[in-house]
């Protein structure tokens, strides 16, 4: 019987992430919406609160705490309830290191997870999304092949976090039609960071195009070695992570809309006593819930080591259109207010639009 009570680990983590998001996320999301730029001192404080960091086991380097989707989703909400670009990049070294943790060899294990328990935060990423139309991650452009103790890729991606500044990059990329991943390091030949992405959304995150013009690894570097990796399970860790920080974008709108209608007073009452209005706060918080409780059910699955493929796949498409529809009422509810700047359901609205497009960009 599938069972959602927290436990005291869990109840503690979800505490301190929601008041670091309402205490220091909050406080500057606007601005760095405005200026794309994150502070570095609430990005090392939140690194030292182990969001990343805590499921990494002892022998590795880490605290030793327990790798769980469900407790990822738990903290991806709340930071995504914060501001999801900060989210976004809080979470981005997970990106890298979660993969490795739960389908490297043990020589890529040693070799990498003791750089994500350090007090610094340790800028690495991955690689999914390719600049064309139509892009299916289950059908890349981007090729591997071999060349003798050598793997030599080709190809382009898009919407890369943190790309510029990354020591470590997991590529993904088509081998004889299955895709795979695969390790490059900063400054291998043949990988070429672009120019800063310039978005609609997520304007604080840092994203980039970049280039595999014949970039050449070592055969080891292919993640899970010759057994390779379950890219489908990474596929719905990452579709679980986007979801729940979707129910984090679409709540922040829904308490800022509520609020509102209840302070806004139009003809004599509060625009929330208006049956309009009352229904589609009502929508909002029946979607939400909804979303939440599928995110639940297929992070559950994923940390019983079960299939559920089914449902991160239903949930992340569930979650693109119910962030959208939040997102858009919270505008409507605010009218003309809505639009401008003064207030934040606009930036909630520009960023919960991005999420159909977001595949590979958080992972649980």
């Amino acid at each position: 019987m599938i069972s959602f009570s927290p436990t005291e680990e869990q109840q503690m983590i979800v505490s301190m992430a929601k008041q670091f998001a309402n205490d220091e996320m909050r406080k500057i999301y606007r601005q760095c919406d405005e200026s794309g730029e994150i502070p570095d001192t609430v990005i090392d404080t939140a690194w030292n609160m182990g969001f990343v960091s805590s499921g990494i086991p002892e022998d590795y380097g880490g605290p030793g705490g327990e790798h769980s989707a469900i407790t990822g989703s738990l903290i991806a909400e709340e930071l995504a309830w914060g501001d999801l670009s900060m989210a976004l990049h809080i979470l981005c070294p997970a990106l890298f290191a979660y993969p490795i943790l739960e389908m490297g060899t043990e020589r890529q294990r040693e070799k990498y997870l003791p750089l994500f328990g350090g007090e610094r935060y340790k800028t690495a990423t991955a690689a999914l999304i390719e600049p064309r139309f139509g892009f299916d991650p289950h059908s890349l452009s981007t090729v591997v092949r071999p060349d003798g103790d050598e793997y030599v890729l080709n190809g382009g991606k898009c919407y890369v976090p943190m790309a510029a500044a990354a020591d470590l990059f997991l590529i993904y990329a088509a081998e004889n039609g299955n895709t795979q991943a695969f390790v490059v390091e900063k400054g291998a030949t043949g990988l070429e960071v672009g120019e800063r992405e310039k978005n609609m959304g997520i304007r604080a995150l840092a994203t980039y195009e970049i280039g595999l013009k014949d970039c050449r690894i070592p055969k080891e570097n292919r993640l899970g070695g010759e057994k390779g990796c379950d890219y489908n399970r990474i596929l719905n860790r990452s579709r679980v992570a986007l979801s729940a920080m979707a129910v984090g974008v679409a709540k922040a709108a829904l308490e800022y809309s509520r609020d509102y209608a209840k302070e806004r007073v139009a003809f004599g009452e509060p625009i929330a006593s208006r049956q309009g209005i009352a229904f589609m706060l009502a929508e909002m918080a029946i979607e939400i819930d909804a979303t939440r409780l599928m995110t639940w059910e297929a992070a559950w699955k994923l940390d019983r080591n079960e299939d559920a493929t089914k449902e991160a796949s239903l949930v992340k498409a569930y979650a693109d259109d119910m962030v959208m529809m939040a997102t858009d009422r919270a505008v409507q509810i605010l009218g003309g207010h809505g639009y401008v700047r003064e207030h934040p359901v606009e930036l909630w609205l520009r960023n919960g639009r991005g999420f159909v497009t977001f595949d590979g960009m958080a992972i649980v």
